[in-house]
């Protein structure tokens, strides 16, 4: 039965914060004025720097050092009594993570420090080589995981390769799945581009006509657009904390549906967290599973993890997705019109395109390591240089990457 996840509570001065941004669109005075004051810290840190890796590390929070703090001084303060606030700190990180992906709650979200390690839990529920259809376009952990299940006969994997132009296509994955597909494992928005997957719907409705489950990978999605994973149907949803949530590394979630959970099928990747009342440390001979998620847990988890993820997860939840994105196309909007005055193509500021702005050159991973070398930062994944504003990113910002990018590209000789 689907139920209703609590607000997750924002405390301290982020909720005044929140309080008192006004209502409507976000305004680059209004951000300036109500939200910077939040980001004290890093923004005085290397103020002449041009930050446009928000794709791939978020900035923190001032309140997200106090929460590790407090964390801390738990273990100082209540020594193996700190356990109470570490629980409650993995809880609430669970729940924050229910409201962002639309999850009926947080008695669906496994807390992982990896979305490689949902993956690898999944694969693990599986008895027998799991037969997975996926993209040539997903993530090196995910991609990596799966040819070494491949390597070993674990997984038999069709592959799906991209366009002429780099696109994926749902149909071309819709046309690999067939009665014999155990599992299909996709991002919603792919890592490399930034491409938003069209037709998510008719593809999950085909996998499970086909019997097959559908896993989900939303790194580049939550806290970017709106995602809802009952609505979409999905049994699995991987993601974590360390880009748009501006938690860090190390706090990532497994999403597991309902339907997944009544059928107990429950994964070979596990730990004494999973056992059913793993504190009474009884030690029966066979492996009694917890019920619901919390068979899905494994060793002992990482207690601080949590906490600095809960910052950036209460922000992006009190601002709201759609004030988000709505800003964040509006960046990407400029950072491309500025682009295209200095003869430059960029792709950005669609509804088919995730957070960050695109550049195709042949030469772009050195074209970032000197670009970070004049005071801007970005990255590049092969050809693809990644360009990402955010909030604290303001037009004056973008304009002087602009040219400075303009000035490198100028005088980069041609690859002979």
């Amino acid at each position: 039965m689907k139920s209703s996840p609590s607000d997750l509570p924002v405390s301290g001065d982020l909720a005044g914060a929140l309080a008192s941004l006004e209502p409507g669109p976000l305004t680059e005075e209004g951000v300036r004025h109500r939200l910077w004051p939040m980001f004290s810290r890093v923004l005085a840190t290397s103020p002449d720097l041009v930050y446009l890796a928000n794709h791939s590390l978020g900035r923190p929070l001032d309140r997200t050092m106090q929460d590790v703090q407090q964390a801390l001084e738990a273990w100082t303060l209540r020594l193996d009594d700190a356990w109470e606030v570490w629980l409650e700190g993995q809880r609430r990180f669970r729940e924050g993570v229910a409201r962002l992906i639309g999850a009926p709650g947080p008695e669906t979200i496994a807390f992982r420090t990896s979305a490689g390690q949902g993956l690898r839990a999944v694969l693990s529920t599986y008895d027998r080589p799991v037969r997975i259809v996926t993209t040539r376009g997903e993530f090196d952990s995910i991609d990596f995981i799966l040819k070494a299940h491949a390597d070993r006969r674990r997984a038999i994997i069709t592959w799906v390769a991209p366009d002429a132009h780099g696109t994926f296509d749902a149909a071309a994955l819709r046309a690999a799945i067939s009665s014999r597909t155990d599992l299909v494992v996709v991002s919603s928005v792919f890592f490399q581009t930034g491409q938003v997957l069209q037709g998510l719907e008719e593809l999950v409705a085909i996998a499970h006509g086909a019997g097959a489950r559908v896993l989900l990978d939303t790194y580049h999605h939550a806290g970017v657009l709106p995602l809802d994973v009952t609505a979409l149907g999905v049994d699995y949803a991987i993601g974590g904390s360390y880009k748009y949530l501006r938690g860090a590394a190390g706090a990532c979630w497994l999403y597991i549906s309902p339907r997944i959970l009544e059928e107990s099928r429950l994964p070979l990747e596990t730990g004494w967290f999973a056992k059913a009342s793993p504190f009474q440390y009884a030690r029966p001979d066979r492996a009694l599973y917890a019920e619901g998620v919390e068979g899905w847990q494994e060793s002992t988890p990482p207690v601080l993890a949590p906490f600095q993820a809960l910052a950036g997860l209460e922000f992006v939840l009190g601002v709201g997705i759609e004030r988000l994105r709505s800003y964040s196309l509006q960046q990407q909007r400029e950072l491309v019109r500025l682009f295209r005055e200095v003869g430059i193509p960029a792709l950005g500021g669609t509804t088919d395109r995730g957070a960050f702005v695109l550049v195709r050159h042949e030469q772009a991973p050195l074209l970032a390591k000197r670009l970070r070398e004049v005071g801007v930062v970005t990255d590049a994944r092969g050809p693809n240089w990644r360009f990402c504003p955010d909030l604290l990113n303001t037009r004056s910002e973008l304009a002087s990457a602009v040219q400075r990018v303009a000035r490198l590209v100028a005088t980069l000789p041609p690859v002979s």
